[in-house]
């Protein structure tokens, strides 16, 4: 059979250095219009970027923002479910990035003497990574559900073409005109959308079998063989003059893929034609190609210049990070947070930068991360040397908890009440301590000291206090406390109860559950009521009292601030930041109501610190 890659094997050969191997599996009718299985290689309603012209869509210098980014690009495209292997890339890239700068995070916890076991930490961006993969999933999902539904009715409206193909030859009515019947056929084939893999080939032979029959039945009508050649002849000059227009296409990708469309184009939409045209437009068409192939060595070339120039800079940006590790002379505080800037400034400009030859490309990024964790760990060395003073405040602490731990059982009044507030004196004297220790020094001082405080006014007020009408008091407020719903003027009840309760003293030993009953009722009415115990307006507070309810006010005014800073840090990054994105309404929601609870905090610690709340 001869086709147009029917060569001899020396122009075969010849040929096979300057075409892909997909220009070699080009076939063509010939002029008996045999079609055979084998030629029928190609998926004809498939088109593929072939390997060798893909683009390299990993970048492994991407920045995580510019990653997530791209994520959220996709996202919103309408047809964000079939870029699933571009977004798994870039997922991929992400969930890299975020390890290595906990990792970062980690490496610098434990150069700073502490245990690994208590790290603990939360990437920025994983809360926005983690919505864009569960975003996309959800989307994906939809996608695959169309697809398998869109290719079902393809595979219908494809056994309908080839039915219509049958018909055309077994029972076409006299006056029917076949070449425009033919090409509507071949037209709406080439348009039909892809069917599931499973069918196709079946489905493709069943075609050109028929297509096959049809061109044999045409040899006894000689005048639309005529016009069929006449048209695919015209089909084929069109694709010869749109090739060499690629010729001088200044994008050479560009040019590499829509050549490869044009070779589809010739094969579904451009055969056949008259035995003296044939091989002289195919040899004219394949020597427009490979010139256009030959241009993939400029590409080349120029990317490999761009890698190169980008692994020069990048390269001198891990020389001049370890320039900062090495100071000449003793640096001092003032160095090493300047040192941190210009850092975070470089690092930034490494991620910026574009990739490097590929071969090189681990190496550059293993060299930039060893020689920031260098710089860390030396900046680490200096500050942890500065720790020996907090070293010694934390064991002088130490020493006054244990000594309060010791006396907070001591009913010698006159003795243990001057040491206790000696202790408290002591505290206040010492300075700061390590920060991981803090909190927790504080709370083992604060309660040992309380317990003392506790029992000495228990002891102080037995023959004054009225105990056990306290505790028919109390038993009124609880009972009145239980009815309380989420009705309006629910929240002011609780309030007035709430003094209420502050101001009776207290109860017997064996009565003095009801005290935790109380607590317990007041958080469930807190909760019913969606109100914090923190935003109540009450009196009757002791010093003592007034004093903790301000600490824990400020401990959580200054929690809610960080959570507000972080999530419209976080608005930033996104490409579409306003209250109008879908995305961002629920984090648009969440500021709101934490600005709206920060007020009321920062109100009723006002009402405290101007003595109001007392």
């Amino acid at each position: 059979m001869t086709t147009e890659n029917n060569l001899s094997e020396n122009e075969e050969k010849k040929n096979a250095a300057g075409m892909p191997q997909e220009e070699h599996q080009e076939q063509n009718h010939t002029a008996s219009h045999e079609i055979t299985h084998e030629e029928v290689t190609a998926d004809a309603h498939e088109e593929e970027v072939p390997a060798a012209h893909e683009e390299d869509h990993e970048d492994p210098d991407m920045s995580l923002a510019d990653i997530l980014k791209e994520m959220e690009k996709i996202i919103n495209t309408p047809d964000a479910g079939e870029n699933s292997k571009r977004f798994n890339q870039l997922k991929e890239k992400a969930s890299h990035h975020i390890h290595d700068e906990v990792e970062d995070k980690k490496h610098e916890y434990v150069e700073a003497g502490n245990a690994p076991e208590n790290f603990s930490y939360e990437h920025p961006m994983q809360s926005r990574f983690s919505a864009l993969v569960n975003i996309f999933r959800e989307k994906h999902d939809a996608y695959q559900k169309g697809q398998e539904e869109e290719q079902k009715q393809n595979l219908e409206h494809r056994q309908t073409i080839i039915e219509r193909l049958k018909n055309l030859y077994t029972n076409s009515e006299p006056g029917v005109n076949l070449f425009k019947s033919i090409r509507e056929i071949k037209e709406d084939w080439s348009k039909a959308g892809q069917v599931a893999k499973s069918e196709f080939r079946i489905l493709n032979n069943n075609y050109f079998h028929h297509l096959n029959q049809f061109y044999q039945m045409l040899d006894l009508n000689k005048e639309f063989l005529e016009q069929e050649y006449s048209h695919n002849l015209e089909k084929r000059q069109h694709i010869i003059e749109r090739a060499r227009q690629l010729e001088n296409e200044p994008v050479i990708q560009k040019a590499l893929n829509e050549l490869q469309y044009l070779h589809k184009l010739w094969k579904e939409e451009a055969e056949p034609v008259a035995e003296e045209f044939r091989e002289k437009t195919w040899e004219e068409f394949k020597e427009i190609s490979n010139k256009i192939h030959e241009r993939k060595a400029e590409l080349s070339v120029a990317i490999e210049a761009e890698q190169n120039a980008n692994l020069e800079k990048k390269n001198q940006i891990i020389a001049e990070i370890k320039k900062l590790s090495e100071p000449a002379e003793n640096p001092n505080h003032t160095y090493w947070q300047n040192a941190i800037r210009k850092v975070e400034e470089l690092r930034s400009e490494f991620l910026k930068t574009g990739s490097v030859p590929r071969k090189l490309s681990n190496q550059n990024w293993n060299d930039f991360k060893t020689t920031l964790r260098a710089f860390n760990t030396t900046k680490n060395s200096y500050y942890k040397s500065l720790k020996g003073s907090q070293q010694t405040n934390l064991e002088e602490k130490m020493k006054l908890i244990q000594t309060a731990k010791d006396n907070m059982n001591n009913e010698d009044w006159d003795i243990s009440v001057p040491l206790f507030k000696k202790l408290q004196e002591d505290w206040k004297k010492i300075g700061h301590v390590p920060k991981s220790m803090t909190n927790k020094i504080w709370d083992e001082f604060r309660d040992a000291c309380n317990a003392f405080f506790n029992n000495f006014r228990e002891k102080s007020n037995t023959s004054t206090d009225n105990w056990k009408d306290n505790y028919k008091q109390k038993k009124h407020l609880l009972d009145e406390l239980k009815t309380v719903g989420d009705e309006e003027g629910s929240i002011e009840r609780i309030e007035a109860i709430k003094t209420a309760w502050n101001n009776i003293g207290k109860v017997p030993r064996d009565k003095i559950s009801i005290n935790s009953e109380f607590n317990k009722t007041l958080r469930e009415k807190l909760r019913l009521n969606k109100i914090n115990e923190l935003e109540l307006k009450e009196e009757g507070l002791s010093e003592n009292q007034l004093t903790d309810k301000a600490r824990k006010i400020k401990s959580q005014i200054s929690d809610l601030e960080a959570e507000i800073v972080k999530l419209e840090n976080n608005l930033s990054f996104f490409t579409n930041p306003s209250r109008e994105n879908p995305l961002l309404k629920d984090t648009y929601n969440t500021i709101d109501d934490k600005k709206a609870h920060l007020e009321t905090l920062k109100q009723n610690l006002h009402s405290i610190i101007s003595g109001s709340g007392e």
